[in-house]
């Protein structure tokens, strides 16, 4: 009898180290798993400048300003960065852009390969293949156009062509600006690309609006 109670004794032992082994060992998973939780949640931090806190694809979008709608985008990808030190949207695979007046009549279009929206700063910047068509069917090709939406005025230092029907064409390179219509624009401190200007062109264009005048 007195070895049936040891053996019982020695059996709720080794049960005892049984329950406190699993107990251990579940504990240690505990611990393992909240510091794995704890790694985790660290990588999960990320440069605001590089990666965007929204990314959408096949974009069509109105834009209002002053409660009335003036804008309509098309883009295959738009990426948000608002909280990047400079606030951004960016397209970077293409990008249109319409200007519309308050009859929803298109007044200006734009093109581009990319373009960027600093939101803070309200400055539109579009890059590579440019092209610009004004009400006025003027176009406006170049590399690199920004947009100031505060002071109204679209420029730009590089090369620039403007061709306009029934008119001479320009073409220059280092500095362009234009009125945010892009039906008043000029050139200055143009270097080694001198404004092109044909004489005989503009002659006869002139010579056709004064025999359209007398008519």
């Amino acid at each position: 009898m007195g070895l049936l109670v040891f053996k019982m004794q020695q059996l709720k032992t080794r049960q005892n180290l049984s329950v406190v082994t699993v107990f251990l060992s579940v504990m240690a998973f505990f611990f393992i798993s909240c510091k794995e939780e704890v790694k985790s949640t660290v990588d999960l931090h990320y440069d605001a400048d590089k990666v965007p806190s929204l990314n959408t694809d096949s974009v069509t979008m109105l834009i209002s300003d002053s409660g009335l709608i003036r804008y309509k985008v098309i883009a295959k990808t738009w990426e948000i960065f608002d909280r990047a030190k400079d606030p951004h949207w960016f397209f970077p695979h293409g990008f249109y852009f319409e200007q519309l007046d308050t009859v929803f009549n298109v007044v200006a279009t734009v093109k581009s390969d990319s373009a960027w929206n600093y939101t803070s700063r309200k400055i539109w910047r579009w890059k590579g293949n440019v092209v610009i068509r004004n009400r006025l069917n003027e176009t406006f090709k170049s590399e690199e156009l920004f947009w100031d939406q505060r002071q109204q005025k679209v420029y730009s230092k590089k090369y620039v062509e403007v061709f306009r029907p029934d008119k001479m064409t320009l073409h220059g390179m280092g500095g362009f600006e234009a009125n945010q219509q892009m039906t008043e624009y000029r050139f200055w401190n143009v270097k080694d690309s001198p404004i092109t200007y044909n004489e005989d062109q503009e002659a006869n264009a002139d010579d056709q609006n004064n025999e359209e005048k007398k008519e």
